[in-house]
């Protein structure tokens, strides 16, 4: 199959973002980051791996950490609020969405912290410009690199350092010399004239091709080895756990695959002891602007089940017990729920960081006042660059100063 069909039929299935696999870089199969578990870098290049999941849409923080004692919450709220029976304390004043038991037992286990009231200046309500200015991390400017991209660029590092499981490459991963690698997951939907012989003509190279043809067809070829391991990953949980809907993403992005899928194969990674000190993560659809109680607990108990049960399985090894879980989104919500039981786009919102190196058990930070608002949103008190310095300096063990652009903010006391 020439190099044009085969890389059309690539970008249609939604195998590979056509920008990527057009440059003929950036896209990388499973194999090829397994492949660094022999590498010598991968046992030198750092002590902890950062796993980065984030939730597209806007989660309501409010709904997830929730201020169940005060009493400024249940007025704004009304039918949406929690009663306190509900709730899964965390302490007098605040607990966990009912949905999230296994993250509340990592609080529990001091694996888990929460940093309350995270934003920056002159929040954006846009998805895609206040994600843009997460990912950069310029609330002023968002530029074209991302802060881990810049992270990749100061260090040289070969673009599996780095991987997101994605369509495409998000833009937190982008440095201006270097750039992390897309590993994409998901399976292939194809026309009935198809047949098994074009499949492994597609997936199969030949001698002497072209390296962007060869690409294309590892690309293609290594879907099969995937979605093996993720079908078997989520069969050991089939009779557990009924969560496994592959739901596509939304409008605001978010990977295809479910996000356990996406943990399971980050799990596979680490034990196997690849080169890669950051993954990244994602899943879609926390716009709630209608009916929020239900779906964003349906959510929740996702992101629980794919988190918590990743923490439980990261325990048992030591590779394992060096990484670092950080959760977020582009924004929270509005204080007040609307006529429709939804919430509108806010701003400060909660980062929730864990792993078995996290000093955890504890809330971060005060809860932002319910009453003394910023035009009916929270005011931020954590700025996102002081989490990211201490993500930078403890978790990747790099300088944040010339990542950040100087930002000299940095949350103490992230590691135990």
């Amino acid at each position: 199959m020439d190099t044009v069909t085969r890389r059309k039929f690539l970008i249609a299935s939604g195998v590979v973002g056509g920008t990527a696999l057009a440059a003929g870089a950036g896209v990388y199969t499973i194999a090829d980051i397994l492949a660094t578990a022999d590498d010598p870098a991968a046992a030198s290049a750092g002590d902890r791996t950062l796993v980065l999941v984030t939730l597209y849409g806007g989660n309501d923080g409010l709904a997830t950490v929730i201020p169940y004692a005060d009493d400024a919450y249940h007025d704004a709220r009304g039918e949406m609020a929690y009663e306190a029976s509900k709730v899964l304390h965390l302490d007098a004043h605040t607990g966990l969405n009912p949905a999230m038991t296994g993250l509340k037992a990592a609080y529990d286990r001091k694996q888990l912290a929460i940093v309350h009231g995270v934003g920056y200046p002159k929040p954006d309500r846009s998805h895609f410009r206040s994600m843009d200015i997460w990912q950069t991390a310029n609330p002023v400017q968002p530029g074209t690199t991302g802060w881990l991209g810049r992270w990749l660029d100061r260090a040289g590092r070969d673009p599996r350092t780095a991987i997101s499981l994605e369509p495409v490459l998000p833009p937190i991963l982008a440095g201006a010399s270097c750039a992390g690698a897309a590993v994409p997951l998901g399976s292939v939907t194809v026309p009935k004239s198809i047949t098994a012989a074009d499949l492994h003509a597609l997936g199969s190279t030949s001698s002497g091709e072209p390296a962007l043809q060869a690409r294309a067809a590892a690309c293609f070829g290594d879907l099969a080895s995937v979605d093996k391991l993720l079908t078997d990953a989520l069969a050991e949980d089939d009779d557990n756990d009924g969560d496994h809907d592959n739901e596509p993403a939304t409008g605001t992005g978010g990977a295809v695959s479910t996000l356990k899928a996406q943990l399971d194969l980050v799990a596979t990674c680490v034990e196997a002891g690849v080169m890669t000190r950051v993954f990244s993560v994602s899943m879609g659809g926390f716009d709630f602007h209608a009916g929020e109680r239900t779906g964003q607990e349906t959510q929740l108990k996702t992101v629980d089940t794919a988190v918590a049960g990743f923490l439980e399985r990261m325990g048992r090894t030591e590779n394992g017990r060096k990484v670092v879980v950080m959760v977020y989104s582009e924004f929270g919500r509005r204080v007040r729920a609307n006529a429709s039981d939804g919430t509108d786009h806010g701003t400060a919102s909660n980062i929730l960081i864990a792993g078995a190196s996290v000093a955890g058990g504890r809330l971060i930070g005060d809860q932002p006042s319910l009453t003394d608002l910023d035009h009916g949103d929270l005011k931020y008190h954590t700025d996102f660059r002081d989490v990211y310095a201490a993500v930078l300096a403890d978790v990747l063990g790099a300088d944040p100063d010339p990542v950040l652009d100087g930002w000299d903010g940095r949350l103490p006391g992230l590691l135990t």
